[in-house]
């Protein structure tokens, strides 16, 4: 097998990904869970009950979905790095670097087809939840709706994405291609 040898931009690239990516999904978390704007609402009303004060459901609402919403822009921001780095890692493959490999390569056993096709479904996967995030913040207000629909289904991919390149690099390091992780980290030691 191969040894893979991995450039600073590439792993620059790929790390400055992996952390935006972990950063979103932080902010869908936290938006579901603690941050869900019932919960709050939830927390809110029971805090102006205890002090003999109160709000309409639909105010209380829209103050729960205020406190949120600086960590929910952070979601937004992310996208935004998220479409500079995907232009950039797109386009350095038009020069050579970090090439996007083709899956029907005759030579290619049947784990490195799955993993050509993999990577070229999460690509696919990412343009349509960048699209549609675009949309979402910079595009008519009457595609806002159908663009979330499209869009809230990144997080399914994402996470499927994540587990199975996980799986595969901890497989990779320990099987056929030991090192890799140390060298996706630190790059090559000649």
């Amino acid at each position: 097998m191969e040894t893979i040898k991995y450039s600073k931009i590439y792993r620059i690239i790929h790390w400055t990904i992996a952390v935006s990516f972990l950063l979103l999904l932080i902010t869908i978390f936290l938006r579901l869970t603690w941050m869900n704007k019932n919960n709050m609402a939830g927390i809110i009303q029971d805090y102006l009950n205890s002090i003999n004060q109160s709000l309409s459901q639909d105010q209380v609402i829209a103050l729960a979905k205020q406190i949120r919403q600086p960590m929910w822009n952070w979601h937004i921001y992310l996208g935004y790095v998220l479409v500079g780095l995907f232009t950039v890692r797109f386009s350095l493959s038009f020069f050579g670097k970090m090439k996007i490999q083709s899956p029907f390569d005759k030579n290619l056993s049947a784990k490195m087809k799955f993993q050509k096709w993999a990577y070229i479904v999460f690509y696919v996967c990412v343009i349509v939840s960048l699209a549609t995030g675009l949309t979402m913040e910079l595009g008519p207000k009457e595609f806002e709706k159908p663009m979330e629909n499209i869009h809230v289904l990144g997080i399914y991919y994402l996470i499927t994405f994540i587990v199975i390149h996980l799986g595969g690099v901890l497989i990779a390091e320990f099987t056929d291609q030991k090192g890799i992780i140390s060298r996706i980290i630190g790059g090559s030691k000649e």
